[in-house]
């Protein structure tokens, strides 16, 4: 009989995993006694400088304003050839929408890829949108392996 059976990522399989970008699931830490607000999002990955990035849109009735400096954890996941992969990072936010061009934040951008999707019930230009960065203060992977049982 097969099993399953996770085991941690090492940093060079999760950048490989993570890629230039992809989506994922960012949630934001509220007050203790409400849950955290959670949204899809896409995401821009450079492992040159182990930093995520993000283009958030702010429509008029967007909590996110609101929530932007508070602490976050993002997760994306997916099947590869291999099995399952997820990485879960968490920290805050940086606004990198006015970074000075040479700036890390936005020399970091230069090799990221995020994918545009577009599910506003409005047209995006009608839409506001900042760019943010997370420079993970903690970040892990875990994959999934197969065993003979």
């Amino acid at each position: 009989m097969q099993g399953l059976r996770w085991l941690q990522m090492s940093a060079e399989e999760m950048n490989e995993f993570l890629g230039r970008g992809g989506t994922g699931v960012i949630s934001f830490a509220t007050e203790p006694d409400e849950p955290p607000v959670s949204i899809p999002v896409s995401y821009g990955y450079s492992a040159e400088v182990g930093r995520f990035y993000y283009r958030l849109s702010f429509p008029r009735d967007s909590r996110k304003d609101e929530l932007v400096d508070r602490h976050v954890s993002f997760v994306t996941h997916g099947e590869t050839g291999d099995g399952w992969r997820s990485v879960v990072a968490t920290g805050q936010l940086s606004d990198v929408s006015d970074a000075q061009y040479e700036s890390a934040e936005i020399q970091g951008m230069w090799s990221i890829e995020i994918p545009l999707v577009e599910i506003f019930e409005r047209p995006p230009r009608e839409t506001t949108f900042r760019y943010f960065s997370l420079e993970p203060a903690t970040m892990t992977g875990r994959k999934e392996t197969r065993t003979d049982s």
